[in-house]
């Protein structure tokens, strides 16, 4: 297939800036077989599900990841800014850098602006050791462990998406409105945006439907908003990303498909490492691990019977599994009527329910 197959214009104004308040009065569009759509509201979602049905929810939190600093290298002094995106030790991490050609292994980077004296007194510098393509870059830092993670986040932005952070500045409101109401395990920098419509009440509401909730860990790293720049799509190569899922979690969702229920992802995160950590005979195993797995249309879906996720970017990564769960046609005519109808688009947007069609 190729990349223009999943390309679709969408008008600026749609691009949503702030979440719905309350969280769970986003629309929901539902997409059911034959591509038939309802329009509903994310409130409804208990009574969408049946008594039995599982919800599969990915709990990692996000990290303020935006840093900037200064590269100081003899008389020379260059501002850069650095996207966090993949923690290789408890002082390590790989990440984007601008204006990564100014950059070298070696260079000693101290994050923080120059009126930040606390962060020049808390130590928040890093040494380049590796570079790659693309502007990444390893940096191991002057703290570890805990102690980074504090220096992180005292001192680091929310890394809004490039669609958002083009058209306004992060703010405080950010802080709470870009993490789900249940994130726990530190270590993304971007939220899974599915997840950023349940309140409290709503997961009651489903508790009290009989469906029940389960807890899965990827840790999205900023690939997620990279370009796919291949024109053919068998020749794009996903980011690696961490996830893990327990052996009380793999025992829950194979029970409740044993029993007949259906599994329901919440969010392209906790699909892709749900179906990364399910065999071909549909039996979800304890995993622990990175994966790249990049579903496009042809995947045959092990675990999911059905997603919640939000709109997503023409050309993406994302609106190819969408595709690959919904039919492509079938998708197509999905994001044309939310054109339509005026529903609001990508991660403080509104969000889809997707059933599989086979």
């Amino acid at each position: 297939m190729q990349l223009a197959d999943f390309d679709f214009d969408l008008p600026p104004d749609l691009i949503a800036l702030r979440p719905a308040e309350p969280r769970d009065a986003a629309r929901l569009l539902v997409v059911g077989q034959g591509g038939r759509l309802e329009d509903r509201v994310f409130s409804d979602l208990p009574g969408l599900l049946r008594p039995g049905d599982a919800l599969v929810l990915n709990d990692t939190r996000v990290i303020p990841a935006r840093l900037f600093g200064r590269r100081a290298r003899g008389e020379s002094v260059v501002a850069v800014e650095a996207t966090l995106h993949r923690r290789l030790a408890p002082d390590r991490w790989n990440a984007f850098m601008r204006p990564g050609k100014r950059l070298a292994v070696g260079d000693r980077i101290v994050f923080g602006f120059p009126e930040d004296r606390a962060c020049a007194l808390s130590g928040l510098g890093a040494t380049v050791t590796d570079k790659g393509e693309g502007g990444e870059v390893t940096l191991a830092f002057e703290l570890a462990g805990p102690d980074l993670d504090q220096a992180i986040e005292d001192h680091g932005l929310m890394p809004l998406p490039p669609y958002i952070a083009a058209r306004r500045p992060e703010d405080e409101r950010d802080r709470r409105d870009y993490q789900t109401l249940y994130a726990r395990e530190r270590g993304s920098v971007a939220a899974p945006t599915a997840g950023l419509h349940f309140t409290p009440v709503l997961l009651e509401r489903l508790a009290a439907a009989g469906v029940s909730v389960h807890f899965v860990t990827l840790h999205v790293g900023a690939g997620t908003f990279l370009p796919v720049k291949s024109e053919t799509i068998a020749e794009h190569r996903m980011h690696a990303e961490y996830g893990e899922v327990s052996a009380d979690v793999a025992d829950a969702v194979s029970a409740t498909r044993a029993k007949g229920g259906r599994i329901v992802c919440v969010g392209t995160t906790s699909l892709r490492l749900l179906e990364s950590a399910t065999d071909e005979s549909g039996t979800v195993r304890p995993f622990a691990g990175e994966t790249a797995i990049f579903i496009t249309p042809g995947y045959r879906f092990r675990a999911a019977d059905g997603l919640v996720t939000n709109f997503h970017l023409p050309r993406s990564t994302l609106f190819m599994l969408v595709a690959a769960l919904g039919g492509l046609e079938a998708m197509r005519g999905a994001y044309a009527h939310a054109i339509a109808n005026d529903y609001r688009f990508y991660s403080y947007g509104d969000a889809c329910l997707i059933w599989r069609t086979t």
